[in-house]
């Protein structure tokens, strides 16, 4: 999966895959999770968020279902 830059002072990248709406995060520490279910619009709302790391721990974090993939 493609992923985007995003300034943060935790999250490094970010990506998301529509057919199957999972949703990566690569932190700065270099861990890579996805984040299942997903819609599309959350993945939008995510990259153009004035604080990413803020609307992470809002609308993703606790919310839906992840795994660590790296």
């Amino acid at each position: 999966m493609e992923r985007v830059s995003v300034s943060s002072s935790n999250i490094a990248s970010v990506g998301h895959d529509s057919a199957s709406q999972t949703l990566e995060i690569e932190f700065l520490d270099g861990s890579i999770y996805e984040y299942y279910d997903v819609p599309e619009y959350v993945y939008q709302e995510l990259i153009s968020a004035s604080s990413v790391g803020g609307y992470f721990g809002r609308q993703i974090k606790n919310v839906y279902g992840f795994s660590r993939s790296g």
